[in-house]
């Protein structure tokens, strides 16, 4: 526990908040399709830069991020700005210190594929989630050239985000119902830039090269794909081919 504290310490305390990505799927976007936050209590744990959270506190919830890593805590805190109803909370994802059934909502993007065994988290999100709320889930979707380039820089010991795993829309689906949750929609997306180009780029950062955020490949060529990869997003059949994708639950 210990030495994954200290790797995502590392990890965040070399970060600015302007040389960050925002995260590959809209999980706010994809909430809102279920629910209307306002006067709502959401969780999210390992909140990272807590950019998701800051946004359902803007359209009225009332926000907890929580992190085990107090430098992503400190990151969080450098995009607050007016959110009054935006606690940080500095704790473990697997013994949070909320009362049973304290949440409407728990989410959490970029968490559960970094447990080998994911059932104490997923049992946690359960203890605190009310009756009929909503668990949100999102990981990588594992046929990928992500899922390969991953696992080489792992055996490398290059890998920036310590062990991590990944889903299918079919095993998301089993390791759901194994608890007392009723998947309701699925969804997925692509990244842009390219999953390839951010590697590239994290690698060359550890060595003073700064690449742009977002190459200008092909100008407008780039954004008319984009827009063709959003519509195709849509179609389940596309999710198996996604980097990321995610499940929205209900808790029965």
């Amino acid at each position: 526990m210990e030495d994954a504290r200290n790797l995502w310490d590392r990890f965040w305390s070399r970060k600015q908040p302007e040389s960050i990505y925002p995260p590959v799927t809209d999980i706010i976007q994809e909430l809102l399709k279920f629910i209307n936050p306002k006067n709502k209590f959401a969780l999210e744990p390992g909140a990272g830069t807590g950019r998701d959270g800051i946004r359902l506190a803007k359209l009225g919830a009332n926000v907890f991020l929580l992190d085990y890593s107090k430098k992503s805590l400190n990151l969080a805190k450098s995009y607050l700005k007016n959110e009054n109803d935006v606690q940080l909370i500095q704790a473990d994802a697997l013994n949070t210190p909320f009362k049973d059934e304290s949440f409407d909502i728990v989410f959490h993007q970029g968490l559960l594929e970094h447990f080998r065994d994911p059932a104490p988290l997923i049992k946690e999100n359960c203890r605190i989630l009310k009756k009929d709320g909503l668990l949100i889930i999102d990981v990588p979707q594992t046929f990928h050239i992500y899922t390969l380039i991953k696992n080489i820089l792992m055996f490398l010991k290059l890998w920036f985000a310590g062990w991590e795993r990944q889903f299918t829309i079919d095993s998301l689906k089993r390791l759901i119902k194994r608890y007392d949750l009723e998947p309701l929609y699925f969804y997925g997306d692509w990244s842009r830039p390219g999953i390839v180009y951010k590697i590239i780029r994290e690698i060359l950062l550890r060595f003073k090269i700064h690449l742009p955020m977002y190459p200008k490949f092909f100008g407008r060529l780039t954004e008319k794909f984009y827009e063709i990869e959003k519509s195709l997003s849509k179609k389940r059949i596309f999710l198996y081919t996604a980097l990321s994708i995610g499940v929205i639950a209900k808790k029965r």
